[in-house]
């Protein structure tokens, strides 16, 4: 019998699902237990906020696995197949590993490497929409350097806001995702307690800067770099838009 290929989008989308989904209710149960007190021989050093931050963040990781779903079919747009298993791992890394497994405070870069990830991804994705926008009228022929500079400040502008609900969650939630304050609850003072914020928003414009290169070339010289990462309104079998 011919074997089946294997479908690696829905086996990756079910081992993430499955990574957000199966923490939850220990979450809850720790979010009961645990004190909101800094216990000194507190084995893993973690109070309650930290555990409703990982639960609000795996119920986010959820809701954001089913976004490239509902704007797919919504707007009738195709997701290539890369872009969807970057932003897949991107979740899980964030979520799960960064999150669930603590790696944001096991490794000291992790926070860094995925800012610069998230901030070449969104400005990828800044291309696509210029591309979309510019596709209603084909007759128009934007400067490849101002679409690099929008997809440059799209990112940026992402992950501004991405600053700003870290920073309401920490003020409403009492959590710590800016990190302002070490694990042990102790707090920072003065611009060491900016320093996260505002190194996030700096590895976050080198993300971007490199996706805006590499784009600007791919337009400007026509090499078809951006074509892997490139979201585009989906066609017939006659190759029109549908």
């Amino acid at each position: 019998m011919k074997e089946r290929k294997r479908d690696w989008k829905k086996i990756i989308s079910r081992f993430v699902f499955y990574s957000f989904i199966i923490p939850i209710g220990y979450l809850f149960y720790k979010i009961v237990t645990t004190s909101n007190l800094v216990i000194p021989n507190n084995i893993d050093g973690r109070v309650r906020s930290d555990y409703i931050l990982m639960l609000i963040q795996c119920l986010l990781g959820i809701f954001a696995m089913g976004l490239p779903s509902i704007i797919s079919k919504k707007f009738k747009l195709e997701i290539p197949n890369l872009v969807f298993y970057l932003y897949l791992i991107f979740l899980w890394a964030a979520i799960f590993l960064g999150e669930v497994q603590n790696f944001y405070y096991r490794f000291k870069y992790w926070d860094l490497f995925l800012h610069t990830i998230s901030g070449g991804m969104i400005g990828f994705i800044g291309f696509s929409f210029v591309d979309i926008l510019n596709n209603e009228d084909e007759h128009v022929q934007l400067n490849p350097f101002f679409v690099a500079f929008f997809a440059f400040c799209f990112s940026l502008a992402l992950g501004t806001i991405w600053e700003i609900y870290e920073f309401i969650c920490d003020g409403v939630l009492k959590t710590n995702m800016q990190k302002y304050a070490f694990e042990s609850g102790i707090k920072l003072i003065g611009r060491d307690a900016l320093k996260d914020t505002v190194i996030d928003l700096i590895v976050d414009s080198i993300g971007a800067l490199v996706a805006t290169i590499i784009g600007y070339i791919s337009i400007k010289y026509d090499k078809g770099y951006l074509n892997n990462f490139l979201i585009k309104f989906k066609k017939d079998k006659k190759g029109l838009k549908k």
